[in-house]
C-alpha cells in the first residue's frame, strides 16, 4: 500500500519515515517541501494525481504559534486551505486521508479533559486555522481519520524536550509555566499509531473514520513534564544537573498567542473503537533522550 505523506521532515513524519519499513506491505512517498509545498495549496492535487497514493497522511502544518499571530495569511494557507484541497482531491480518487490536528481547536476552560465533540473555540490564529482545516475535510472527503495530537515532541525538530535541554544547560534557574495541562506526546508513538491505522486499512479496506483524541498520559503541567525532562536527563548523563525550576502562572509569562489552560483530551474512544490506549510519555521521554545522548 502506497502512503503519501505531507510534511516528511517534521517531527511526526520523520518518524514515520523511521518506522515504515516495521509494517509489511506498507511503502512511503514522501515528497520535499520543493516538491510539495503546502503553502501553495493548488499543489496538492497535483501532487495526488502524479503520486496516486492508496492513502494520504497529512502530517504537513504550520505549527509556530506565535509567529502565526502575525502569518495569519501563511498558517490558514498551510492549515486550513491545504487540507480543504488535499480532501476534494481524494475524494475524487476515494482515497482516505489521516491528519493530524491539536488540542488548541479548545479554549481550555472546561473543568473535564475535551471529548471530540465538544464545542471548539480556537483562542488564537493556530488554533482557528487548524480547526478550520479539520472542517474542510470533514466536508470535502467522507473518507477522514483525524487524530487531536498534543505537545507533541521528539529527539529531533523544534519541541519543549529540546528547548529545556538546551536552557537548562545554560541557566541555574528555570521559570515555567504551572497552570497549563495537558498530556504530552511522543512523536514516536503518534507515528506507530498512525502506521497501525493504515496496516489496518491495508487489511480491512475500511477504518471507523471520524474524529479522536490521541495524547500521552499521564496528563502533566509544563512545569512537571519540565521537571521530569531534567530528572532523566541527568540520569541519562545527558546533563550534568538540573537548574532550580520555578512554577509560574501563565499571566507571568505573556505570549502573543493565547495558550488554553487545560489541554487535556478524553481519549477513550480512540481506545475503545480504534484499539489506541493512550501511551505513556515518560517511555516515550526516554526514547527522545537516548536518540540526543547517541547523536
Amino acid at each position: 500500500m502506497k502512503i503519501l505523506l505531507t510534511g516528511g521532515s517534521g517531527q511526526v513524519g520523520t518518524e514515520i519515515r523511521r518506522r515504515v519499513h516495521r509494517w509489511d506491505g506498507l511503502t512511503v512517498i514522501a515528497p520535499t517541501r520543493a516538491e510539495l509545498d503546502l503553502a501553495r495549496p493548488g499543489e496538492v492535487a497535483v501532487a495526488v494525481h502524479r503520486y496516486a497514493p492508496d492513502i494520504v497522511i497529512n502530517a504537513g502544518a504550520y505549527t509556530a504559534v506565535d509567529k502565526a499571530e502575525s502569518e495569519p495569511d501563511l498558517a490558514e494557507a498551510v492549515n486550513a486551505r491545504a487540507p480543504g484541497e488535499l480532501a476534494k482531491a481524494c475524494a475524487a480518487r476515494h482515497v482516505p486521508v489521516l491528519h493530524f490536528s491539536t488540542d488548541y481547536v479548545f479554549p481550555g476552560d472546561a473543568e473535564h479533559p475535551y471529548r471530540p465533540e465538544d464545542a471548539t473555540a480556537p483562542l488564537g490564529v493556530y488554533g482557528a486555522t487548524k480547526l478550520a482545516g479539520e472542517r474542510a475535510l470533514r466536508a470535502g472527503c467522507p473518507q477522514h481519520l483525524i487524530f487531536r495530537i498534543s505537545w507533541v515532541f521528539a529527539g529531533h525538530g523544534a519541541n519543549f524536550v529540546r528547548t529545556m535541554l538546551r536552557l537548562g544547560a545554560q541557566r541555574d534557574e528555570l521559570r515555567i509555566v504551572a497552570d497549563q495541562v495537558g498530556g504530552p506526546t511522543y512523536a514516536g508513538h503518534i507515528a506507530d499509531a498512525a502506521l497501525h491505522m493504515v496496516d489496518r486499512y491495508r487489511r480491512d479496506g475500511t477504518l471507523a473514520w471520524g474524529t479522536y483524541h490521541y495524547a500521552g498520559a499521564p496528563d502533566v503541567s509544563w512545569y512537571a513534564f519540565a521537571g521530569e525532562i531534567f530528572a532523566r536527563a541527568v540520569a541519562a548523563g545527558i546533563l550534568v544537573r538540573a537548574p532550580r525550576l520555578v512554577p509560574i502562572a501563565t499571566a507571568e509569562y505573556p505570549t502573543p498567542a493565547r495558550r488554553p489552560l487545560n489541554s487535556r483530551m478524553d481519549c477513550s474512544a480512540t481506545a475503545s473503537v480504534l484499539g489506541l490506549p493512550r501511551p505513556d510519555w515518560r517511555v516515550g521521554l526516554d526514547l527522545a533522550l537516548a536518540e540526543l545522548r547517541a547523536a
